[in-house]
This record gives C-alpha cells, sequence and structure tokens, in this order.
C-alpha cells in the first residue's frame, strides 16, 4: 500500500544497526563491545530516503556492522503496487564508517546501486549525516517499543518477530501520516 501510494522513496536508503541487551542470553546474542562484554544482540536496519524500513535483522552484539549489509541489501522482497517491475533496490545506499569496505562497494555496484559509504580514518564532515539521519530516527522508533529495547526472549525466532511486527506497525503509521 505504501508504494502504491507513493511514499517509498527508492532514490536512496540508509543502513545502520543499534546494540540492545539480552538478558536471558539465547540464540543470537554475544559480548557487547558496547556493554562491558555482557549479552546482547543487534538490530540492522535499512529504511528508505522516508524512514519506511524495508528489510531488518537479528545478530548477536559481536557481529560487526559490515557482516550484514549485502544480506540486508539482497533481502529486500519485491515491492509492487505501481504499474511495471516489483521494484527491490534503492538507487543510492548511505552508511557510516563500520561499513568502509571496498569489496562491499563493488557488490553493491553489481547490484546496480550507488555506493556512499563514509571511509575510516577520515575527518568528520562527510556531509553523509544529511542523509543518515533517516536511520536514526528509524532505529529510535524501533526502539520506543519496550519489547525491543531490552531483549527479553531466548529465543531468536521469536525476537525477529517482534522486530518485524514493530516495523510493519511503523509502515502502518506511517500510512496514516503519524510516523513514530
Amino acid at each position: 500500500r505504501l508504494q502504491g501510494a507513493h511514499q517509498i522513496d527508492w532514490s536512496r536508503a540508509t543502513v545502520d544497526s543499534s546494540s540492545v541487551r539480552a538478558v536471558g542470553g539465547g540464540e543470537k546474542t554475544g559480548p557487547n563491545p558496547t556493554d562491558r562484554g555482557k549479552k546482547g544482540s543487534k538490530h540492522h536496519i535499512l529504511p528508505d530516503a522516508q524512514g519506511v524500513p524495508l528489510n531488518d535483522t537479528l545478530t548477536g552484539a559481536q557481529r560487526h556492522d559490515v557482516t550484514q549489509l549485502l544480506e540486508l541489501v539482497d533481502g529486500i522482497p519485491p515491492v509492487a503496487g505501481k504499474p511495471g517491475h516489483p521494484k527491490r533496490r534503492p538507487d543510492e545506499l548511505y552508511a557510516d564508517r563500520a561499513y568502509d569496505s571496498e569489496p562491499h562497494r563493488q557488490q553493491l555496484r553489481k547490484r546496480h546501486i550507488e555506493p556512499h559509504l563514509a571511509r575510516r580514518r577520515t575527518e568528520h564532515g562527510s556531509g553523509l549525516g544529511r542523509y543518515r539521519w533517516v536511520v536514526e530516527r528509524t532505529l529510535s522508533c524501533l526502539h520506543r517499543f519496550r519489547r525491543l529495547r531490552i531483549r527479553y526472549e531466548r529465543r531468536a525466532d521469536i525476537h525477529q518477530a517482534f522486530l518485524t511486527i514493530a516495523c510493519v506497525l511503523i509502515c502502518h503509521r506511517y500510512l496514516e501520516n503519524a510516523f513514530c
């Protein structure tokens, strides 16, 4: 319905992740480097230019962000709603320094996506922040759902289901013009 209402902006997408504590441990948890090695998980999200979540995934907190980049891009489901072939790929992809990888840039170009990945060991002020704030807002919206702020489920499939339901609710609210 979002695609049919012209509310998905395929011109660019952003990608980022956020770590959460996993109180009970379980599948897809690991030592969280930002929380003194306590068990945690990571929510990886890929929204469009407006903040509509296109894909999400769950990993252990110790997994590096770049390992999930291609999985997130390839996992975007075909979105119909307009005449023609369903859309699956954004035109451009923005990401922070955690995603800096030349092989991943090449893979994105093979998928006809122009990568804008910040480079490591460069000064801040690359200008990517004016596009990346959208993914930070989407992560903030996800963590307004109390069940996602701290992971209580031991089974990864249940927590992944809650993550996907939260993305669906964000999309539904976006249709009603009440984002978050």
